[in-house]
């Protein structure tokens, strides 16, 4: 007889028949004697537990277990022993025993590294849990002790599942069961743990630090405890992984791959040879498919950028920026350098396979932009696929055309197999087929689907009709592009409207779709967008519909012929704008890590939504779009992406902002100026914009985008004009009672700056403090990072390192959560600097993880400072070789303009005059010092006080003054 105790108290026979145990009295006092089978239970303990508070008595109790007896008959022995009761069975014939026999091998399992065994025990052992332990009693102290042990031990064999499921890469299935356990049990480390590392596999390291810091709360409300050790590590290491964002991986893809292999092999075996391989062919013939599945037996690293959705050469810095996960500005918005600047960089040192899809309409962009990365990035190789070469020197061709009659013929049969069950057919009639369409695997695949509802007989026939049978010679590619072309026009033919619809209609879409969002932007329902994939006209995968290139175009043609376009394009930019817009308020709160990725969703989509609106004259819907949008692409420098759609509708608008959207039209004004050569466009608008922003926020209410007023600021902070400066120190500073809290931070923010003009350093750190704390108490990571940082410096300029470095790592652990590289890089550097100081072994580990973040972020400044620091290093240990170099390349990239890279422009020449002056070479350092004075005299006439706020040590501004 076996019994369960894990749930409903039952009892089963060997056969499997369950044994009525009679009502709840019998049932509890079964399961008392079933804790530690073949203990004895005292005849009070089994009164008070199976009756708590009642009146049962010793001969009740003796009655109940004489027909507990007669019910379980023979199979297991209730004996009386001395003043109690003990049942006589196997252990194993308990499932409490089973269960923890099971977990125990399950976690030995585990502990020995075989995480496939793991989950097969775990799994067995917690299928034996029907409920909750000993459900038949609810009070009772032995009962209660036994059911936390229990509750405590599934718990812990639930880890160990979810361990091994990790280990064996089950990430995605895990989430939404953890996430379930996490929230009933939201102080248990462990499920927070298993849950972080889930999201950060599938790519939600936002998401993940989120967990972290709901937990941490938690356990400081309810506990008043940290976090332990282990979790506190784990973060660390989610933030250190979040500061190496990872290259856009190739589309998931659902079919097999077939008929390519040779062609596959060779051109791996080009690209180890070759640094440049074009994929060349027609529309159709499988050229994106090639090169999805060459990664998997190529490269270490590879980074897949789709150009087709590109409409202009000019953004295609930007785009390899995106895909490869990388910022374009670091948080203070005032980066000058250009996007290709920063790719070089970034990949300068990289090993990396870079594969651009669909090239031919780019093409001269795109020659010109791999050139220039081929010659400055010797470990980049280059894939392209287009529909002509590339024609630069060290390119080698991969020609991709129509699959051999064979080979086509394996494509048909698996993808018609996959349609068809069972299908038998004709391998000549098969082979016609193939033959009429040319052997473009596209059109196969396209009429393979069309075996859902035709004969394979009935097929042959269309095909004839539609294309004609007669014997070929060698064809053309236009031949083959009539033939696709004919192809994908008699699918879309047989398609029913309301698919036909949907399909045109799809088209608006730049990054795919989600079922959801799919059927509502194209009204439709679920069953036709599935339909549709059925039929090849979209492809699924990670969650998402999307469209391949060329029918993708078709569509587009049939969404114009139908006169569709402003109807589509009109419910594409709602969706795209109730996104953006929803997002906005939580970007400000704590919440933000949870709304980023909400709005990094929908990034591929904005431009084309914005587009859109500007080409229908829908200025209000554009301006809207891209001030909804704004703090999204500023918090994750992206803004010079959408640069130029935000100039072409400054372009459309001209110096007058609309009526009712001034503070719109200024948030446009300063993404049109965030892009390459936007300072034309910022000094044509900016006053027009300012008086916008003004009359929008003019201290006693709020306006609509508080976060205009921080980048406002930013922008204008990095300009030349000091009335330019002023006025907007003004307008930010009017905010100090503004209802809006966000506003309010900002405004103690920027009247930190007013201070620190007028020499008040006390009133300085009084003000940044203070927006720190608004900003903490908002919970919004930006703001709180910018303050800590200029508290930071307040610090080590009044010589507290202790109370520098911890304000920095403050603010780096903020700067990592919103995956700042390059402001990252900056505060290490900076921390860096005050460890030198100190002479602490720290500073070297700091500088060299800044130079390795920089150059991973593509940012030349950033890495400059770091090798400044390194610099600095070599110099003190005496090695004048190392310094020298290191200061001489330091200079090479930082840029003079930028009104950051000051203080580390001042200390690489001020380096460069000490070198030489242990050299013994005077007039060597006179001449350097002089032009380090120089470059600090920049500054204006409080120029050594402000060095040493920037971050100069006070014997480099005596050096500087001596020179």
């Amino acid at each position: 007889m076996r019994f369960g105790i894990l749930g409903e108290t039952k009892a089963w026979r060997d056969d499997g028949a369950e044994v009525p145990l009679g009502g709840p009295a019998r049932r509890a006092l079964l399961t008392l004697l079933l804790v530690h089978p073949g203990e004895v239970v005292s005849v009070d303990r089994l009164a008070e537990e199976v009756d708590p508070g009642g009146e049962l008595s010793a001969h009740a109790v003796q009655s109940q277990v004489s027909r507990l007896r007669t019910a379980l008959g023979q199979a297991a022995a209730i004996e009386r022993a001395g003043t109690g009761y003990r049942i006589v069975v196997e252990p194993e014939a308990v499932d409490t025993s089973r269960f923890e026999r099971l977990a125990g091998q399950g976690r030995a399992a585990l502990r020995d590294g075989d995480a496939e065994q793991a989950v097969v025990l775990l799994r067995e052992a917690l299928a034996l849990w029907r409920g909750p332990a000993l459900a038949e009693i609810t009070e009772g102290e032995t009962a209660r002790a036994a059911a936390v042990r229990l509750d405590e031990l599934r718990l812990g064999a639930l880890e160990d599942r979810f361990e091994a499921a990790l280990r064996l890469g089950e990430h995605r299935a895990a989430v939404p069961e953890l996430r379930a356990l996490v929230g009933r049990h939201p102080l248990r480390e462990q499920l927070a743990a298993l849950l972080m590392r889930a999201l950060f596999a599938e790519g939600g390291q936002a998401e993940a630090l989120v967990v972290f810091e709901q937990t941490r709360r938690r356990l400081a409300e309810e506990l008043g405890a940290d976090p332990s050790a282990e979790l506190i590590s784990l973060h660390r290491e989610l933030l250190s992984s979040e500061a190496a964002p990872a290259p856009a991986a190739p589309p998931a893809q659902l079919t097999s791959f077939v008929g390519r292999a040779s062609e596959l092999n060779e051109t791996v075996e080009l690209l180890r040879v070759a640094r440049l391989v074009t994929v060349v062919g027609p529309g159709g013939a499988g050229k994106t498919r090639l090169a999805v599945e060459l990664p998997r037996g190529g490269a270490e690293e590879v980074c897949f950028v789709e150009l087709a959705p590109l409409r202009d050469g000019t953004a295609l810095p930007q785009a390899l920026l995106s895909a490869l996960g990388l910022r374009e500005g670091g948080l203070h918005l005032d980066s000058a350098r250009p996007p290709l600047d920063r790719l070089v960089t970034a990949l300068s040192g990289r090993a990396l396979l870079l594969v651009l899809d669909n090239c031919e309409h780019l093409i001269e962009e795109t020659a010109a932009l791999v050139a220039r990365l081929l010659a400055s990035c010797p470990r980049l190789r280059v894939l392209a696929t287009s529909r002509e070469p590339l024609g630069i020197i060290g390119e080698s061709l991969q020609y991709v055309g129509p699959l051999g009659e064979d080979a086509a013929v394996r494509l048909f049969t698996d993808r018609a197999a996959a349609v068809r069950r069972g299908l038998t057919a004709d391998p000549a009639l098969v082979r016609r087929i193939c033959a009429a369409l040319d052997g473009l695997p596209l059109a196969i695949e396209l009429t393979a689907a069309r075996l859902r509802t035709l004969e394979i007989a009935d097929l042959a026939g269309r095909l004839d009709d539609l294309l004609g049978i007669a014997a070929r010679g060698t064809r053309t590619a236009d031949q083959r592009h009539r033939t696709l072309r004919s192809v994908v026009a008699w699918g879309w033919d047989l398609l029913s409207e309301p698919e036909r619809q949907a399909a045109r209609r799809f088209a608006v879409f730049v990054g795919g779709a989600s079922a959801e969002v799919a059927a509502e932007v194209c009204d439709a329902d679920g069953g036709t967008l599935e339909s549709l994939a059925d039929k090849s006209f979209l492809q699924v995968g990670r969650g998402r519909y999307r469209m391949l290139e060329t029918i993708r175009t078709f569509a587009a043609e049939q969404l114009a012929a139908a006169g569709e376009q402003d109807m589509a394009g009109r419910a594409h930019a709602r969706y795209v704008r109730r996104v953006v817009r929803t997002a906005d308020p939580h970007l400000r709160t704590a919440r933000q890590l949870e709304w980023l990725p909400v709005v990094s969703a929908v990034h591929d989509d904005l431009p084309a939504a914005v587009r859109w609106a500007v080409a229908a004259q829908e200025v209000p819907t554009a301006l809207e779009l891209l001030a909804s949008a704004s703090a999204h692409l500023w918090i994750r420098g992206t803004a010079a992406s959408i640069a130029p759609h935000a100039a072409a509708l400054l372009r459309t608008i001209g110096e007058r902002p609309p009526a009712g959207l001034g503070e719109e039209y200024a948030v446009c004004v300063l993404l049109a100026a965030s892009g390459t050569g936007g300072q034309p466009l910022w000094q044509q608008h900016r006053l027009a914009a300012e008086r916008a922003l003004a009359v929008a926020w003019p201290g006693e209410r709020a306006g609509r985008y508080p976060v205009a007023l921080l980048a406002w600021m930013l922008r204008s902070a990095g300009q030349s004009e000091a009335e330019e400066r002023r006025s907007a120190f003004e307008l930010v500073s009017a905010q100090r009672d503004c209802p809006e809290p966000w506003a309010r931070a900002v405004a103690r923010y920027v009247s930190g700056f007013g201070f620190l003009g007028t020499g008040d350093i006390p009133g300085a750190e009084r003000a940044f403090t203070l927006a720190g704390e608004e900003f903490g108490a908002l919970g919004e990571r930006w703001g709180a990072a910018l303050a800590l940082d200029m508290r930071a410096g307040l610090a080590a300029g009044r010589g507290d390192r202790v109370e520098a470095v911890a304000l920095t790592d403050r603010a780096l652990t903020l700067a990592e959560q919103l995956g700042a590289l390059e402001d990252v890089a900056d505060l290490l550097v900076n921390r860096g600097d005050q460890y030198a100081a100190d002479g602490r072994p720290e500073a070297a580990v700091d500088y060299a993880r800044a130079a390795e973040l920089a150059t991973g972020a593509g940012s030349a400044d950033a890495l400059a400072a770091a090798l400044r620091g390194q610099a600095d290093l070599a110099l003190s240990g005496g090695d004048l070789v190392a310094a020298e170099r290191l200061y001489s390349e330091a200079l090479e990239r930082i840029d003079p303009r930028w009104i950051k890279a000051l203080a580390n422009r001042v200390r690489a020449l001020a380096g460069l005059a000490h070198v030489a002056e242990l050299r013994g070479d005077h007039a060597t350092a006179q001449l350097r010092f002089r032009t380090a004075a120089g470059t600090a005299a920049e500054v204006g006439d409080g120029a050594p006080a402000v060095l040493r706020l920037l971050g100069l040590p006070a014997a480099v501004v005596e050096a500087l003054n001596r020179g």
